[in-house]
């Protein structure tokens, strides 16, 4: 898929409800185009039965037919259930605002979590948003209305940038669903002082459910693409540092792949998948990933 959206990543676009809509619907749409897509799409491919409409039931699963010939409401039963509940959870500390060519890491989240909202949705999941800072938890739960959509993408503009994670954050235990399938995104850029961000995300993991950390980065920060004397600030606490770049290169990079490999490996060691992204980069590798582990689900 090409990177059609991003003569979409305008203010005017990005910052609004139907603007970033307009862009999660142009990424999917163009990347279900370039699939040979199957049939299985939404709750199941084969009904093997019908039950009575109970309070609760997801009206979209009603069949018309049925009701037609008798008069009675009825829910279409799947042989195998295929729906899952998506949640993402989004590290808003004040690092997601670091910008590279006049885009944040923060609104490539935003793009990202909107474009995987919106093909979970086509699917028939349910989809709900939790984003955090030492300052606020901001809360969606997880709906499979269309109007939950639009709030879910209305919260996702509120969330503000506001200082660091916090460090013993204990939200994870009430981001769990006691019952069916559960898949988290976690949405950061790993910036933390003393593991408080891997801690929280291995507690996310538990036996009945798939986590994935999806880890941004700019192009800059992973190349130390600098020249010459750089003062460099860390916008969660407002330090700043000289630095000659040509001299500090080499040992950033050894740090820097070393603190990768180590975070990615533990992850792992805990049954949590990791995927990096670079600014910019095209959408199509975070869904497909989608569709990778929300298979691992059914």
């Amino acid at each position: 898929m090409k990177n059609s959206y991003h003569q979409l990543l305008k203010p005017e676009i990005l910052k609004t409800v139907s603007g970033l809509n307009l862009i999660a619907k142009v990424i999917v749409d163009g990347f279900l185009s370039g699939l040979n897509t199957s049939k299985s799409v939404g709750t199941g491919m084969e009904f093997s039965q019908f039950r009575s409409y109970e309070t609760g039931d997801d009206l979209r699963l009603l069949d018309w037919k049925m009701l037609a010939r008798s008069g009675r409401y009825y829910i279409k039963q799947a042989e195998i259930e295929t729906n899952i509940t998506v949640k993402f959870v989004l590290d808003a500390s004040q690092s997601m605002l670091h910008k590279e060519q006049d885009l944040a890491k923060m609104d490539y989240a935003r793009v990202l979590i909107a474009s995987l909202a919106h093909i979970a949705q086509n699917q028939g999941d349910a989809v709900g948003l939790f984003a955090v800072n030492q300052e606020k938890l901001y809360s969606v739960y997880p709906k499979v209305q269309r109007q939950h959509y639009n709030r879910l993408l209305q919260e996702l503009l509120y969330v503000k940038n506001n200082g660091k994670w916090p460090k013993n954050l204990l939200a994870a235990q009430n981001l769990h669903q006691r019952n069916g399938k559960e898949l988290l995104f976690f949405i950061t850029d790993l910036y933390e002082e003393q593991k408080e961000l891997t801690e929280f995300v291995k507690r996310l993991k538990t036996p009945r459910n798939e986590v994935v950390v999806l880890h941004l980065m700019g192009k800059k920060e992973l190349e130390f693409a600098y020249k010459g004397m750089v003062t460099f600030e860390d916008l969660e606490t407002g330090m700043k540092r000289k630095v000659d770049t040509k001299a500090s290169k080499t040992a950033y990079l050894q740090a820097m792949d070393s603190l990768l490999k180590t975070v990615k490996d533990e992850l792992l060691r805990k049954g949590i998948s990791y995927y990096q992204f670079v600014l910019g980069a095209p959408m199509a590798e975070a869904l497909q990933l989608f569709l990778k582990q929300r298979k691992r689900l059914l």
